[in-house]
Parts: structure tokens; sequence; C-alpha cells
């Protein structure tokens, strides 16, 4: 079955389908729970960013109050005893410039922590205080002035409260003009865990707890949906091989009320066909005994007529008669289904009938095999003899091509004959048809045999085809499914 792409990826069978199903529904749950959750440990995130801002930009209130208090020239010893004390929150100190910050990239928590601190800052010092608020990575941070840098002074000065490797968070800078042409620099990480201001949409304890009753979630509805396509399975099973096997062993009645029911009518299905099929080779076996001696007392009423040409037509029509009733019984016989499946060999049934062929050089094989095939040996005999038969004697020879593929087995026979019309073609297959003169050169036979052929073909679950060569003959292609 050559499929396209997109029908490849749909899955077939019942079980992959609820799978599928079930996967979906769950995966949608999960995405739906996670924006959930996510949005709402967001929002408690930021909530809890402006509060930690709110509390960070009272405290730089405080200490600007507190250097604004001291006499000018007592600020910088003050500030001088601090440092020397091993500093405070906050890296401070008094410069004679504004410093010239270099942002970091623009993002939604870090406008909020600005916006925060500045809103506090106007609301404690007037909307006019001249406060300058920004971001700036620790690696180009400048401090004390323009041309010094964080890394440049001495570690206790800063760099244990402002440098934290190997994250370098982003460091907050405030600076706030005092009088006399100073600014405050007051500078200041942010607490954990908010110090990146990157989005943690989920932390990792919830997606680990996501991934687990996903994965005990999947497992669960694995095991449920095998547990309930197992009778479908075996219903399927033995519904495929109730065309091969009449008498096969009834299928057990068990699994849900539906799959048990769908069982016991399988069941006896096939106890009716099992009946039929007895009582059809009982009624052509009788009708063949009873038609066999009237037949024999007309062949010796003909043998006593005194006109001999009237004698010969009338024993013709009888022996025409006997080979008919004698290839329905034959016919009936051909397509016995009593015989057990096995594993056939066809390369080497095909080899067998080819050495007892009068003539063994009148048919050719080629191709391989890559694995016996699972069916009745006698009827495939039956059906591929009837079919090389046929083609040497309408054809003088015959071509057989062998295809194995995963799920199909091919077997082409091709004769040299005139080739056979699309008219014929329909009828070939029908009870007694023999071809026309041009075709049958040697005209024998009863006419059943690729009827007979087909069924044998049919019961294997396959089929039979017939198409006329491009380049001359008929073109018959066997089709057997593989197990």
């Amino acid at each position: 079955m050559n499929l396209k792409w997109p029908e490849r990826l749909t899955p077939r069978t019942m079980m992959s389908r609820m799978v599928l199903m079930l996967l979906t529904a769950i995966l949608m749950s999960q995405l739906i729970v996670s924006v959930i959750w996510s949005t709402q440990f967001e929002h408690r995130d930021e909530e809890s960013l402006t509060d930690v801002s709110n509390s960070l930009a009272l405290s730089m209130a405080s200490t600007i109050r507190f250097f604004r208090s001291l006499p000018f020239e007592y600020r910088h010893i003050v500030l001088n005893q601090l440092r020397n004390m091993g500093g405070t929150r906050f890296f401070v100190s008094l410069n004679h410039e504004l410093i010239d910050i270099h942002p970091i990239p623009d993002s939604r928590r870090k406008h909020m922590v600005i916006n925060e601190v500045s809103r506090v800052m106007q609301h404690q010092f007037g909307a006019d205080a001249g406060v300058k608020v920004e971001f700036s990575a620790p690696n180009n941070l400048h401090v004390l002035n323009n041309d010094t840098l964080l890394a440049d002074l001495p570690p206790s000065w800063a760099q244990h409260t402002l440098v934290l490797e190997p994250y370098n968070p982003p460091i907050l800078v405030m600076q706030f003009p005092l009088e006399d042409g100073e600014w405050i620099y007051m500078a200041a990480l942010l607490p954990e865990p908010l110090m990146t201001l990157e989005t943690k949409y989920l932390p990792r304890s919830q997606l680990v707890f996501l991934l687990v009753v996903s994965t005990v979630l999947l497992l669960t509805i694995a095991v449920i949906v095998r547990w309930l396509s197992a009778p479908l399975k075996r219903f399927s099973t033995a519904a495929k091989q109730l065309g091969q096997d009449i008498h096969r062993p009834p299928l057990e009645e068990t699994g849900p009320a539906e799959i048990a029911e769908a069982a016991k009518a399988m069941n006896a299905m096939q106890e009716q066909l099992k009946r039929y099929l007895d009582d059809r080779e009982e009624l052509f076996s009788a009708i063949s005994h009873d038609l066999k001696t009237p037949i024999t007392r007309l062949r010796l009423r003909a043998e006593l007529l005194d006109d001999d040409e009237h004698t010969d037509k009338f024993i013709k029509n009888l022996d025409e008669l006997e080979m008919m009733v004698k290839g329905a019984l034959q016919c009936v016989k051909d397509t016995d289904i009593h015989e057990n499946i096995e594993s056939v060999d066809i390369m080497e049934l095909l080899q067998s009938i080819q050495e007892e062929l009068a003539e063994p050089e009148t048919m050719s094989i080629s191709g391989s095999i890559k694995a016996p095939f699972r069916g009745k040996p006698l009827a495939l005999k039956r059906c591929l003899t009837n079919l090389i038969d046929n083609a040497i004697k309408y054809g003088d020879k015959v071509k057989v091509t062998l295809l194995d593929y995963e799920q199909r087995l091919y077997i082409l026979f091709r004769d040299y004959g005139p080739g056979v019309s699309l008219y014929d073609q329909k009828k070939i297959f029908e009870p007694y048809v023999r071809l026309d003169s041009t075709r049958n050169r040697n005209a024998s036979g009863s006419g059943l045999g690729m009827g007979i052929a087909r069924n044998i073909v049919r019961a294997h679950g396959g089929n039979l085809d017939l198409m006329n060569h491009p380049q001359g003959g008929l073109l018959v292609k066997l089709t057997l499914p593989r197990q």
C-alpha cells in the first residue's frame, strides 16, 4: 500500500489513536495549567519585585536625608568611616559630577524597578528633585567619576557588595543632587531571587513535578489502552485468519461486553460457514455421483445406435458433459479450505513445479523471496500450477518474477502469446469459459483453472489481476499479503 507522507504520519491502529488523543488531552490540560500557574507566579513575582524596589528606595531616601543633614565638611569623613567599617547595604560615594551610566537592555522588570524607585524618590523629595535611576552591568559600571570603573576600586570598598560571580547581576544605580554641586551616588544589588531581573515562568521544582505527573499519566494510559485494545486485536486477527482457515479454534468470548458479544457472533458465523461448506461439498459429490450413472447408461445406448455419425456426436456430447461434472467436483476439491496453514517456501514450490513440466525450459524464474509465506501448501501449488500451465498453453513459455516486500508478496506471470482483450479479461474467471481459438491454439481443459486459482488466492487474502504486457503477451499479477 502506497501512502502519501501525511497519511504515513497518521496513526492507523486504534491503540495509537487512543494514545494520541489522550496524550493531546493531557498536554493541552498541562499547558493550560502551566499557563495559569506561570501567570500567577509571574504576578506574585512582580508584586515581590515592586515591594523590594519600594523598600530599597526608602532605604536610599533615608541615606540621602542622613548625608544632607551632615555639614559639608563632615560628609566625606563619615563616608570614609563607613567604608573602613565594611560599608553599608549600598555602595555610596559623593561625586562632583553626574556619572554616565551605560544602561542594560530594556525589559519589563527593569522599568518596573526604575519607575518604583523614581516614584518613591519624587514622593520623598519632590517631583523636581532631579533623581537619576538606571541599571548597569558590573563590567562597565563607572564610580566616583567618569574615568573610574568598579573593577578599579579596592575589593573592600564595593566589589564584595556589588559583584556576585559567576552570575554578575545588573546593578541598580541612583544619583541624587545635593547642595554645592555634589551628587550622592548609590549602587546596590536586588536581593535573591530577583537580582537577575529575569522572568522565571515556572520554578524548577514545578517543572519536575509536571514532568513526573505527565510521565506517570502516559504510562498509565498506555497500560489501560493496551488492556482495552487487546481483545480488539485478537478479534481482528481472528477475522483475518477466518478467511484462510475456517477450522481455526473459536475466539475467546472475553473482554468488555461489546467485544465478548462480537466474539460470540464471530464464532456463530464460523459455525454457519463450516456447515455451508460441508453442505456444498456433499451436494457436489452427490450430484457428481448421481450424474455418472445416467451418463454411463446413455453412453451404452449411444453405442447401440446404427448411425455411426450420430453415435460419434452423441458420445462427444456425453464426454463433454462428463468432463463438466468432473470439473465441477474438482473445482470444489481444489478450493477446499480444510488444509492447515504452514510456512511455504514459494521459490522452492515454483522450482518443483518447473521440474515437473514436460519441458522445464519453457519456464524461467527471477527475483527472490525474503522469508517463507504462511499459507496452504497444496492449495498454493494448485494455484501456481494452473497459472503456469495456462501461460505455457496459451503463450508457449512463461516468465515468473518474484517481488517480495514487507507487507505484500507479488508473483508476476508473463506469457508470450497474443494477449487477451479487455472483454475476455472480464470473463476469463467465469466457470467453463475458454478463450477463442486465436489465443487458445491448443484448446483443451474445462475452463475452470483460472477461477480455481483466483479462489485459492482470495482464500489467502490476496487477489489476481490481468493486464496485457506492453511488449506482447498476458501479464497475471498474483498479490499475497504478508501476515
